[in-house]
């Protein structure tokens, strides 16, 4: 489409990540991405690409994301119809909030300038969270936790805990907060916040990961400083299941 003929919009929608295969449109797997821009494809008769604030993983969970989109000149998204044909469309899994006019450069993914994730865990065998968090019946050291995950904070190469072979210029993030919550003490349920500029594919999951063989006492606090240096991902932890892992939050300056 021309420029003249088009005008770019944010989206912001929210999905659980059970029943796809990332973000990303992939070949012969449903993403969000796919089923977003056939929805819309389909209202409009013509085919629309969208793009997000980033890549989230197969089963990972957004409360917020952002993605742009260009779309014919005299068409309003912002129409209460098209909202509801489009999650309509888009099935129970996925929530489209609101369209918002941005400037024509305005860009989803590189003008992002924090984004946050947080991982839920529940130490209390519950039947009504095992399918947003993560059961963990020995409870952690969540004091040792939190020392460990405040040396990470900071600009750091975070090599180790990136998925191998990713097509990234750099595995340096600026790491603003990184620390374990508790919601509810009595029924042990808590969520590790972390937020950055960017973040490395896997690097969240790994990192929680690597916290938790803190708090089970296999590696000491100060050994995440030795794991950074060695930017070997065999050294960090396990990478932990993607149910409980939640894209909370992107800002950007003009939103």
């Amino acid at each position: 489409m021309e420029s003249a003929t088009v005008r770019r919009w944010f989206v912001e929608l929210a999905y659980r990540g059970a029943m796809f295969h990332g973000w990303q449109r992939q070949p012969g797997d449903v993403s969000v991405q796919s089923v977003v821009e056939d929805a819309m494809s389909t209202i409009l008769r013509t085919p629309v690409a969208i793009t997000g604030a980033g890549r989230t993983d197969a089963g990972v969970n957004a409360r917020q994301m952002y993605a742009h989109v260009d779309l014919p000149a005299d068409f309003n998204p912002e129409e209460p119809r098209f909202v509801r044909a489009l999650n309509s469309l888009c099935g129970r899994d996925i929530a489209i909030y609101r369209f918002m006019p941005v400037a024509a450069d305005a860009h989803a993914r590189f003008d992002a300038t924090e984004r946050s994730y947080r991982y839920f865990i529940h130490t209390r065998k519950s039947p009504f969270t095992g399918d947003l968090s993560w059961y963990c019946p020995n409870p952690p050291d969540f004091k040792k936790m939190n020392e460990a995950a405040a040396l990470l904070v900071g600009s750091r190469d975070f090599t180790s805990f990136s998925k191998l072979h990713t097509d990234v210029k750099t595995n340096i993030c600026d790491l603003r907060r990184a620390q374990w919550h508790c919601i509810d003490i009595s029924e042990g349920r808590w969520y590790f916040e972390i937020a950055a500029d960017r973040f490395l594919r896997n690097m969240v999951r790994a990192v929680v990961g690597t916290l938790i063989d803190v708090g089970r006492g296999k590696i000491s606090p100060s050994d995440v400083l030795s794991i950074l240096d060695r930017k070997d991902r065999c050294a960090a932890g396990t990478s932990m299941p993607g149910e409980a892992l939640f894209l909370w939050s992107v800002r950007y300056p003009y939103l």
